[in-house]
């Protein structure tokens, strides 16, 4: 099993001078960083893919997508928009050398509402219909989407694992993936196991941090059924590895995104050093 982090721990956006970060990762212990897309032209690729090779480090592309980049939304005009940027931000992941670009991708993070049925389903099909599109455009750089679902708070869409895997097989594309995420499932599984074993095959990634957004083994998710929901996984195919995903109050824009208040540990390197201890711990 390979560990990774998100710099979304320590900045916002991901920008080329954000592989000052590196070194420290590296030393950590993590063997590859989770790289957050929020605009490709604030990233050179070419410098670094220098640096992540410098540091003996590999990478994950993770995607960033509001209001103007909805799948969703009744203009198509938006999906163009969005369109656009899933494709520069799959170039720029060839560029980075990684095989996965994972996000909730179907729609704007934030959409929350309670729609009749019949709407409900059309902007399911929706998402579907367009998915697949961002599939192809996957698939002819030899890459995998990964679909991240998201808690009640944060979308009304896909919430559940038994929703994401839906949805990769009504999409029916071999880019088509999952990214599980243990925050999310902490707030909607009634077992991580469980949840896991639902997304079987189709992960591409996972990222995980404890109930409160913490680090992982100090809050209160039961990581024994998520461990043996991973090698489950494992077991039907899963080659990828296990990312930290949290943030710092310290960029205010974010953290109003994600509702982040205060600072979950005592500083940002002590949890990224504890998480990967406790991860590698583990998965010994």
């Amino acid at each position: 099993m390979k560990f990774g982090v998100s710099t979304w721990l320590w900045t916002s956006p991901f920008k080329t001078e954000t592989i000052s970060l590196f070194p420290k990762i590296k030393r950590f212990g993590f063997d590859f960083v989770e790289v957050p897309i929020e605009d490709p032209a604030l990233i050179d690729g070419k410098v670094v893919r220098r640096a992540l090779d410098d540091h003996g480090l590999t990478c994950v592309g993770c995607g960033a997508f509001g209001p103007t980049r909805d799948l969703t939304h009744s203009d198509p005009k938006v999906h163009a928009n969005c369109f656009d940027y899933i494709n520069r931000s799959l170039d720029l992941c060839v560029e980075l050398g990684t095989d996965v670009f994972a996000g909730p991708m179907y729609s704007a993070v934030g959409k929350r509402r309670l729609l009749a049925p019949a709407q409900r389903q059309a902007e399911w099909n929706l998402a579907v219909t367009n998915l697949r599109k961002a599939c192809e455009l996957a698939g002819q750089r030899q890459m995998r989407l990964a679909l991240e679902p998201l808690n009640r708070f944060e979308t009304d869409l896909v919430n559940t694992a038994a929703d994401v895997a839906r949805m990769v097989d009504e999409i029916n594309h071999p880019a088509a993936g999952v990214m599980a995420d243990s925050y999310h499932m902490n707030l909607e599984e009634r077992n991580n196991e469980q949840a896991l074993r639902t997304i079987g095959h189709r992960l591409a990634h996972v990222q995980v941090s404890d109930n409160y957004r913490g680090c992982p083994g100090k809050g209160q998710v039961r990581w024994d059924t998520f461990k043996q929901g991973v090698l489950a996984c494992q077991a039907a195919g899963y080659k990828g590895g296990i990312a930290i995903e949290s943030f710092t109050p310290e960029i205010v824009e974010l953290a109003g995104a994600v509702c982040f208040w205060r600072h979950m540990e005592p500083s940002q390197d002590g949890f990224a050093e504890d998480g990967v201890k406790f991860l590698k711990q583990l998965f010994a």
